[in-house]
């Protein structure tokens, strides 16, 4: 955030949403906390079946949390470019040696959308994409799937229950099948908690052909037992 941006906030009561003191979205100590996070391979416990490998740039804590739930609950939309930078960590790490690769987001239904007033992730993603492309990343964002079945409130569900809550909740939209056969895709999301969700959206691509390389997140939950949710 440029320092017109910054006097801005300040002056308005802005605050940073990491730590809530006064002055910008996100404060130089926050900024670089986030930037400092190395990223990891994520594999949930238990991992579900067809889980591509999961990437995240950091553990989902602290005030990386804090960040996400300012932007996604509260709207806090100047929040978008530092979690789409925080995402670009953990995309170019999924990469490995590639330079290029579609970044499929997993949708959210249109009435969570509504009741947001905004679409987070995709705003994160276009954000990581605009990154990506200045180190020059040939990664373009794809919106190639939808919520065909609404699945019913997660919290308090076990990994078992949220797989067969989320069976059929997507679906590829088929404008979308034939251009990406044979093109790398990485699916992304902000949050990994049990990896059914990624699990489901992958199968939903594979089942009209279009291959899964990974999954790039912004953060992940702690591993969790068996009986985790």
């Amino acid at each position: 955030m440029g320092l017109r941006d910054a006097f801005v906030d300040l002056v308005l009561g802005g605050a940073c949403a990491g730590c809530q003191e006064p002055g910008p979205a996100v404060c130089d100590a926050c900024t670089a906390e986030l930037s400092g996070a190395t990223p990891f391979t994520a594999w949930p416990d238990p991992a579900p079946p067809g889980l591509p490998t999961p990437t995240a740039t950091a553990p989902y804590a602290g005030v990386l949390r804090k960040v996400i739930l300012a932007h996604k609950e509260e709207g806090h939309y100047a929040l978008a470019r530092p979690l789409g930078e925080a995402l670009a960590r953990s995309v170019r790490t999924a990469l490995g040696e590639e330079r290029a690769a579609w970044l499929c987001p997993v949708p959210s239904t249109p009435a969570t959308v509504r009741r947001r007033g905004h679409d987070p992730l995709r705003r994160v993603v276009i954000a990581s994409v605009k990154e990506l492309r200045r180190q020059g990343y040939d990664v373009r964002l794809a919106d190639a799937l939808a919520v065909v079945r609404r699945p019913a409130d997660q919290a308090g569900l076990s990994a078992g229950e949220r797989a067969a809550n989320l069976a059929g909740a997507f679906a590829a939209r088929s404008r979308w099948a034939e251009r990406l056969t044979d093109q790398p895709v990485l699916l992304v999301d902000d949050v990994l908690t049990t990896g059914s969700t990624l699990t489901e959206a992958a199968r939903a691509l594979s089942a009209r052909g279009i291959p899964v390389l990974g999954c790039a997140v912004v953060a992940a939950t702690p591993r969790r037992p068996a009986s985790g949710s």
